[in-house]
């Protein structure tokens, strides 16, 4: 069995909290799987108040936040200085093969579980051949819970990794966080994909 699911920092309080939180083991897994030189273009998915964009600003890349709450926009813009699409996972509108990473750090657990192959799939389409994905979320039994207002799908490795490949996806690597600590203290399901150069993903 796995872990039941904890409460997710999900709520405008938590995830202004969140802002201090070291990701860096997040940022660096997706960043050595970019292929070429950079700067690459990242397109962070659930950027929240932009931490995570302000950290790849200033390592030299290029981000585009996305986030569905408005207040979470004006706050990323002003924050890290980058461009913040204001978009919800139920009517993406993203460009074709336009970013090298799609950097999902813990919000693809919110996408209704009927519709994450569908949003894995336009996540797929907006990233280049040979891009890479990175996606954090917190780790369960397969199952679908409301916390508060926010909605939650918490999925064991084989259940997720189904729906990656399902999208066109191939796997790098996965590991569980936070680092240092026994399987039973590691909530959260990190893992890496990449987008082939010659495929084309599930209809």
């Amino acid at each position: 069995m796995g872990l039941r699911p904890r409460s997710p920092e999900t709520s405008w309080r938590t995830r202004s909290r969140t802002r201090d939180h070291d990701v860096s083991q997040n940022i660096d897994a997706l960043l050595r799987h970019l292929e070429g030189e950079g700067p690459h273009r990242i397109l962070d998915v659930g950027c929240g108040p932009g931490r995570d964009l302000l950290r790849f600003k200033q390592l030299g890349h290029e981000p585009v936040g996305l986030d569905g709450a408005a207040r979470f926009v004006a706050l990323a813009r002003l924050h890290s200085g980058c461009a913040v699409l204001h978009q919800d996972f139920s009517s993406l509108d993203l460009p074709a093969e336009s970013f090298d990473g799609v950097f999902a750090n813990a919000s693809l657990f919110h996408v209704r579980l009927r519709e994450l192959p569908r949003v894995m799939r336009e996540l797929w389409t907006t990233l280049r051949p040979g891009g890479a994905l990175f996606s954090s979320n917190p780790r369960g039994d397969n199952v679908e819970q409301w916390n508060g207002e926010r909605y939650g799908a918490y999925l064991d490795l084989p259940t997720y990794r189904g729906v990656l490949v399902e999208a066109g996806f191939v796997e790098l690597e996965h590991y569980y966080r936070p680092p240092g600590q026994p399987r039973e203290l590691q909530p959260w399901l990190a893992s890496v994909w990449r987008k082939p150069r010659a495929h084309s993903p599930a209809p």
